[in-house]
């Protein structure tokens, strides 16, 4: 009889890749990045074990956004305290923190739940074109993406 394969911490095996940003609609970057994290590329994945692997994205600051969303979308932020609402455009986001795009939404594709903050540790992202992690041996993640 054969049983269903169920990965653990024992049998995980991770690799390190890195992506480039380089003229990439965020959205699609991030759903594939998103499924990196969480291990959806992998024969062993298993829902409820953190099997993804991890991401370094560089040139976030190249990213692109379709249609107006450069002045239309906004970013929400609350400070806790009442009035403390912040609201940021995605084209002064853009300029000011360019990693930060990518992480809320790579963050916004991720489970909501302690697996969830544990997948997105695994994201590093970069503005520039360098990264500090070449000791890892990154390998180069081609997307399947327009």
């Amino acid at each position: 009889m054969k049983t269903t394969f169920m990965a653990n911490a024992g049998n995980i095996e991770r690799k390190w890749y890195v992506v480039d940003a380089e003229g990439q609609t965020v959205g699609r970057l991030a759903a594939e990045v998103a499924k990196v994290l969480r291990g959806k590329h992998k024969p062993t994945f298993t829902p409820h074990v953190d099997t993804g692997d991890f991401v370094i994205v560089i040139n976030a600051d190249k990213v692109k956004f379709t249609g107006k969303k450069l002045t239309d979308k906004v970013y929400f932020h609350h400070s806790g305290y009442p009035g403390g609402t912040t609201f940021t455009p995605a084209g002064q986001l853009l300029e000011k923190a360019p990693e930060k795009v990518i992480e809320k939404a790579v963050r916004g594709m991720l489970p909501k739940n302690r697996l969830g903050a544990q997948m997105y540790r695994k994201l590093n992202v970069y503005a520039g074109a360098e990264h500090p992690h070449a000791a890892q041996k990154p390998e180069v993640l081609e997307l399947s993406i327009r």
